[in-house]
């Protein structure tokens, strides 16, 4: 089920070639990116955003106002209360970080240096000693050149209603 916009200028938004199977649920006032995978009965609540080629297993559920950033992996039964960086790989519920999507992004074509690129500036993020902002800052000096690196952390910048999924433990 898909439903539409709860007041007069919301609107639900599903882009191209996504694969819904049964039982989905996709909230009102959401935004679903392209070619989203969303397994058996997942379900979105009211206003979350699913960016590009974002997966989520059977039975996962985001609660409302949660973004899942692109090329996000959200595995079977998870429950997403917080935001999902793009490229994570989150299980659980409540969900916890559990590293990158490394078999999305291979599978999507990702040359192995932005791979490689991706997972040390993750450690730096997750791992390394100092504040969570002072990590952030440093991530974004270090890995100023690369792309992807920088959708991360733009999107951790962005004025957000949900804070972020972290690991459950250290890395």
């Amino acid at each position: 089920t898909m439903h539409r916009g709860a007041a007069a200028a919301g609107t639900t938004t599903v882009g191209a070639d996504g694969f819904f199977m049964v039982g989905v649920h996709i909230g009102h006032d959401c935004r679903v990116g392209d070619k989203v995978t969303m397994a058996n009965n997942a379900t979105l609540g009211g206003h979350v955003t699913l960016a590009d080629h974002v997966i989520m297993g059977g039975l996962s559920a985001a609660h409302q106002n949660t973004r899942v950033g692109r090329h996000a992996f959200v595995g079977g039964m998870a429950g997403v209360n917080h935001d999902v960086i793009p490229f994570g790989n989150v299980w659980g519920n409540h969900a916890h970080l559990e590293g990158l999507n490394l078999v999305g992004l291979k599978r999507r074509g990702f040359p192995r240096e932005a791979i490689n690129t991706l997972r040390a500036a993750y450690r730096m993020l997750f791992a390394e000693e100092g504040t969570f902002q002072e990590r952030l800052d440093d991530t974004a000096s270090a890995y100023a050149g690369s792309v992807e690196v920088m959708e991360i952390v733009d999107f951790i910048r962005a004025d957000a209603a949900r804070p972020l999924t972290t690991p459950q433990r250290e890395i």
